[in-house]
């Protein structure tokens, strides 16, 4: 009896295959009489899977450079049902972001992203319409605008100082330093407190190892490759389950802001004092709730990582490298001295400093493909053309390891940057790990701020050494590839106080 039902169960799903293989087989048929002779080279695909069976398997950012070697700088992928031109050169990267970039402006989204409909309020995510540039000036009016920068530069401050006395205490008793971990939580305090004046996590508690673990989830589905992605028409069954595991994990954001909102509403109820921090600037919009819920996660999710991220590869390329440690602390001390605190006027002062964390950004670009881009018209592209509706990326991490545009590219030197003018502000497109243009990421002076702000006073107050065992040339600098590209190994650190 159970034989039989399970004979029929399984002869049930035998039409429905079929008929998936053959919608798949016709697809990829009418893609390819569309777009024959129109495309970049690229490697030959397969019937129905295209070439995923070259990428599946292997770092996407290396395989995709990889493959660049062969078929030029800018090339065709096909991923199952969908058409990827893939860029991996300064000359196409401008072409991309600045030549054409209101056709380029476009925006595939994720089915991950989907969920819960965060796409239509997300403004990395939506296509560069009227509410995008809506958002946009929201970000940019009440969150980046040197006024309010400024502002809060106390704010910065204190959350610094903070990391510091904890890093202190773990210097007493000789405990390692989660690097990215308390990267993680001076950076989330700070944004909370900017959003909803208040700290949503501490050092020493279990909240910010959970707030962690879930913005890291969202991180790892959002970046997680997905067949109803290379197969739109699987999105209706979500084959892999995550779109529905990034349900979960939204909706865990979403409890945790909804009752920071509700609790705003009965303050503004009961007096007419506000807070002036970002949450009352959008509860003085039109913005309906599950749209703030929305638009304050992507902010959350996207924020608190990008500047750990950046300081756990810096620490990580100073403790690999103790000359260039060397040279970067005895600048610091030269510069502030051992007594004063690190300013943010200090910044500008560090020339070398500077040049670690450009040298950081492009060895480790923070985002190795940026944000995918999409085709709004059928765009020249170089001598190609590239059909409306189809995907483009750029290869950032390529471009930063490209021996031809970066002479010992594979090398850490920051004396590279010393030599010349550059900067990550997207005018440079050989260098632009925040890409370009009107897409480019709003958030990167907060992130110049924290960044540096982080690094000199950790490297001013201690000195760091790897725990036993571990040596510079032994220490696992392998990534994790996702949204973010992140150290697969955590870097944690013993500080020794000065």
């Amino acid at each position: 009896m159970e034989m039989d039902a399970m004979f029929s169960l399984g002869f049930s799903w035998v039409p429905f295959l079929l008929s998936l293989c053959c919608i798949l087989i016709v697809t990829a048929a009418i893609g390819r009489r569309r777009h024959h002779g129109q495309l970049p080279p690229g490697p030959t695909s397969l019937p129905i899977i295209g070439n995923l069976h070259q990428v599946l398997g292997e770092m996407p950012h290396i395989c995709f450079s990889r493959l660049a070697k062969t078929y030029g700088p800018v090339m065709t992928l096909r991923l199952g049902q969908v058409i990827t031109i893939v860029v991996s050169s300064p000359d196409m990267a401008r072409d991309v972001f600045q030549k054409n970039g209101i056709a380029f402006s476009g925006r595939p989204v994720p089915d991950a992203i989907r969920a819960l409909g965060h796409n239509e309020c997300a403004m990395a995510w939506l296509p560069a319409n009227q509410k995008w540039r809506n958002f946009r000036k929201i970000y940019m009016t009440e969150l980046f605008t040197s006024q309010r920068l400024n502002a809060n530069e106390g704010l910065r401050h204190q959350k610094v100082q903070e990391l510091l006395s904890f890093v202190s205490k773990c210097s007493a008793t000789g405990k390692a330093v989660g690097i990215n971990q308390v990267g993680f939580t001076t950076t989330l305090n700070l944004l909370s407190n900017t959003i909803l004046s208040t700290d949503l996590v501490s050092f020493e508690s279990k909240s910010s190892h959970e707030f962690k673990h879930l913005v890291e989830k969202i991180m790892e589905e959002a970046g997680r490759p997905n067949l109803a992605d290379f197969f739109p028409c699987l999105r209706v069954i979500d084959p892999q389950g995550i779109r529905r595991r990034m349900t979960v994990y939204f909706k865990q954001l979403h409890a945790i802001l909804d009752r920071h909102i509700e609790q705003r509403l009965q303050e503004r109820g009961s007096r007419s004092i506000t807070n002036n921090d970002f949450l009352d600037a959008l509860l003085g919009t039109q913005m309906d709730r599950d749209s703030m819920k929305s638009f304050l996660t992507e902010l959350f999710y996207a924020g608190s990582e990008t500047s750990s991220v950046t300081v756990e590869w810096a620490m990580a390329e100073l403790l690999r490298h103790p000359k260039v440690m060397a040279r970067v602390r005895a600048e610091i001390k030269e510069v502030i001295g051992s007594e004063k605190e690190v300013d943010e006027s200090d910044i500008a002062k560090l020339q070398y400093l500077q040049a670690v964390v450009k040298e950081t950004f492009r060895i480790h670009p923070i985002a190795p493909f940026l944000l995918p881009r999409m085709a709004e018209s059928n765009v020249e592209l170089g001598a190609y053309t590239v059909p409306k509706g189809t995907r483009v990326v750029v290869n950032v991490w390529a471009i930063g390891h490209d021996s031809q545009v970066w002479p010992d590219a594979q090398v850490f030197k920051p004396e590279r940057f010393l030599d010349k003018e550059i900067d990550f502000r997207g005018r440079d497109f050989e260098f632009t790990p925040f890409g370009a243009g009107r897409r480019i990421c709003p958030g990167i002076p907060l992130v110049y701020r924290m960044v540096h702000l982080m690094l000199a006073s950790l490297l001013q107050r201690f000195e760091w050494r790897l725990p036993d065992g571990i040596k510079p040339e032994t220490l696992d600098m392998s990534e994790a590839f996702g949204i973010l590209l992140t150290m697969a190994s955590p870097l944690h650190a013993i500080p020794v106080a000065l």
